[in-house]
């Protein structure tokens, strides 16, 4: 998952410390180590050939900075602290005139459409990674599978897939408006065009609306598709983009419902969940298929975009 810190003039003491924090070797090696691992402060100090005492000093530095998370877990004697690292991307804004339009401070997080936390699934349903299928297909086990967090395409006929993202956006301010989108379609046997479904989303356990997808489409390839996947069943989806805000919530930037940001409780967690699927009393259900990065038409994953005002 990819998470962004932009930061601009609007808060020249947040940028100086973040900018600090990565004018140094030793800790830029420690965001090099913990790029795909956690790890805790000895073995840090171990891997980098530093002293314990230099590594927690500089692993301090770069948790002030909102760069790393440290933890307690249980350990052989005791408890350890497990350091992690929380962001991949840091935008230092310096134009002025981009400065002076306002534009406000955004967190951006990318969420593979795998590494859903909670699911209830009824077939027709089933995942693929890049390279092959996962599980078996109109099983919904197969959704339990370690394996399931590679998932490039995912489908089911009833239920949901629901998602965590982190928020540490509470640490630097207020969020005032939340953007989501994603890849998806229909699910029928196969493909079918013409094969509406009410896919409904649900941002901390508040509904914020219902798309009416028209099919499950299908007829040519997804331009990203790879070649083992046949051309028998589902193609692409739709890039769907939803926004709320104190107005409240927009789908393509059409006003379709009252909730607002201050419903969703959004500053409230150190997560926020989303949630898609088919309501138990949908008019058209017909099911829900999720595209990832490698497959479909648009080159991503789920993206949620938060923008806040620094406090």
């Amino acid at each position: 998952m990819l998470q962004e810190v932009y930061l601009d003039y609007s808060d020249k003491n947040r940028m100086l410390v973040v900018a600090k924090a990565i004018a140094n070797e030793a800790r830029i090696s420690i965001l090099e180590l913990l790029n795909e691992q956690s790890l805790s402060v000895n073995e840090i100090a171990e891997q980098l050939g530093l002293p314990a005492s230099t590594a927690a000093l500089n692993i301090r530095i770069l948790e002030k900075a909102g760069l790393l998370f440290t933890e307690s877990q249980p350990g052989i004697r005791g408890s350890m602290k497990i350091s992690s690292r929380v962001c991949d991307r840091i935008i230092l804004q310096l134009s002025l005139e981009k400065t002076h339009s306002k534009r406000e401070n955004s967190v951006v997080m990318t969420m593979p459409i795998g590494n859903f936390m909670d699911c209830e699934i009824h077939p027709t349903c089933g995942l693929a990674s890049e390279y092959s299928p996962i599980g078996m297909f109109d099983q919904p086990s197969s959704f339990y599978f370690p394996k399931r967090t590679l998932a490039q395409v995912l489908w089911f006929y009833m239920g949901f897939v629901e998602y965590r993202f982190p928020n540490n956006v509470n640490s630097m301010g207020i969020i005032k408006q939340l953007h989501l989108s994603f890849e998806a379609c229909s699910e029928a046997p196969f493909y079918r065009n013409d094969w509406p479904s009410d896919i409904t989303v649900w941002i901390n356990g508040v509904e914020i609306g219902t798309w009416t997808s028209p099919g499950d489409f299908g007829g040519r390839r997804g331009k990203l598709n790879p070649s083992w996947w046949s051309d028998t069943i589902n193609q692409y989806g739709e890039l769907k983009n939803w926004r709320v805000n104190s107005h409240g919530t927009y789908l393509d930037n059409t006003w379709i419902s009252a909730v607002g940001i201050d419903d969703l409780h959004v500053n409230e967690n150190h997560f926020i969940t989303m949630r898609i699927g088919i309501k138990e009393d949908a008019v058209n259900v017909g099911g829900v298929s999720l595209f990832g990065e490698n497959f479909g038409d648009y080159p991503q994953d789920i993206i949620l975009k938060l923008d806040f005002d620094v406090v």
